[in-house]
């Protein structure tokens, strides 16, 4: 039950948050993109090692 109540949950703030998001207007030039990709897979790598230490030592 708690499963469908926070999927429900989640499923509303999608459903307000994109509009919301959309008719902001914020828009990102190609090289802050850029800049901020550069961060994702380490950022990525970090998470996955946190989540195999906390798994393996807990």
């Amino acid at each position: 039950m708690n499963l469908f109540v926070i999927l429900g949950v989640l499923f509303l703030a999608l459903i307000i948050m994109v509009p919301l998001i959309d008719k902001s207007g914020v828009r990102m030039s190609n090289e802050s993109l850029a800049k901020l990709s550069k961060w994702f897979m380490p950022l990525v790598f970090i998470l996955i090692i946190a989540a195999m230490i906390k798994y393996f030592l807990l």
